[in-house]
């Protein structure tokens, strides 16, 4: 039977202690402010990027790990006496992080090494790494950890309510006068992974209605189902994601645990501070 190790990138927004208890290698996404770059989980979290982003009044910009940062973790995962390496990277549609591990994987011809384009991000991605590693534990063989994998992937929602467009504004995303038209409106998008990206799918009035509506797209996302796994997503707002936990209990057949994750830095400077999200696995 093969030892398979399992590694992802920290797009998949997994809490450290969750990676730690499962063995899963999170590589780095690099953050840029001008010359001085930061990795993600390892020199910045959500709470201190927006610290610096709102005194300093500018946005990083954020970066694939290089294939080095790959070929180190593929390394260190067979130096632990693994025979396989499987890793689960962020969209290809958002990043070029599946590339860098393919380059990564090609350097270590001599190696196992399968490459997933998740074609997800946040805990979507992390979700499919988790049940991977939690395959590879029960010692599954790489064909059945990957049709674990994908029928997560088939499985998963996740959406998403944003506090404010002034980030986006600051990205040029959206223009500073529609951001002050929104913010006067107090309107709140809602996003959703569409394709392998993270798109505005409504733009929704008022915070309570906007998470109100999060819930009711959750609700007919899973349409009667059981729900398997489930996690809250947020940036730099552990408040309101306690509070939004207490609305989907109310609301929903929710399991007994519920992560709290951060979005991580590598997204959620695309996303700004104050968002608060679901993701769901259903059965």
């Amino acid at each position: 039977m093969s030892k398979i190790a399992i590694i992802t990138d920290t797009d998949a927004s997994l809490p450290n202690a969750i990676a730690a208890k499962y063995n899963i290698q999170q590589v780095p996404i690099t953050v840029h402010f001008g010359d001085e770059v930061l990795e993600t989980g390892v020199d910045i979290d959500d709470a201190a990027l927006f610290a610096r982003i709102d005194k300093e009044g500018r946005l990083p910009t954020t970066a694939a790990p290089a294939p080095g940062k790959f070929i180190t973790a593929y390394e260190k995962a067979f130096a632990q006496g693994v025979d396989e390496v499987i890793c689960f990277a962020v969209s290809s549609e958002i990043s070029a992080t599946y590339s860098a591990a393919v380059t990564a994987a090609d350097a270590l011809p001599d190696r196992k090494i399968t490459v997933v384009d998740t074609r997800s991000l946040s805990i979507g991605q992390g979700f499919q790494a988790l049940a991977a590693a939690e395959a590879a534990q029960a010692g599954k063989s790489q064909a059945e950890i990957l049709a674990v994998a994908q029928d997560v992937l088939a499985h998963s929602h996740f959406y998403a309510a944003l506090a404010t467009l002034k980030y986006l504004a600051m990205s040029g995303r959206v223009g500073q006068l529609a951001a002050g038209m929104a913010g006067m409106l107090n309107i709140k998008p809602i996003l959703s992974i569409q394709d392998g990206k993270l798109d505005m799918l409504e733009k929704v009035r008022t915070k309570k209605k906007a998470w109100g509506r999060t819930v009711e797209l959750v609700a007919q996302a899973i349409d009667g189902k059981p729900i398997e796994r489930m996690a809250i997503a947020h940036v730099a707002a552990p408040e309101a994601a306690a509070e939004f936990e207490t609305l989907l209990r109310i609301a929903l057949p929710c399991p007994d645990e519920i992560l709290t994750v951060e979005l991580s830095a590598g997204l959620s400077v695309h996303s700004g501070a104050g968002l608060v999200g679901v993701g769901v696995v259903t059965g």
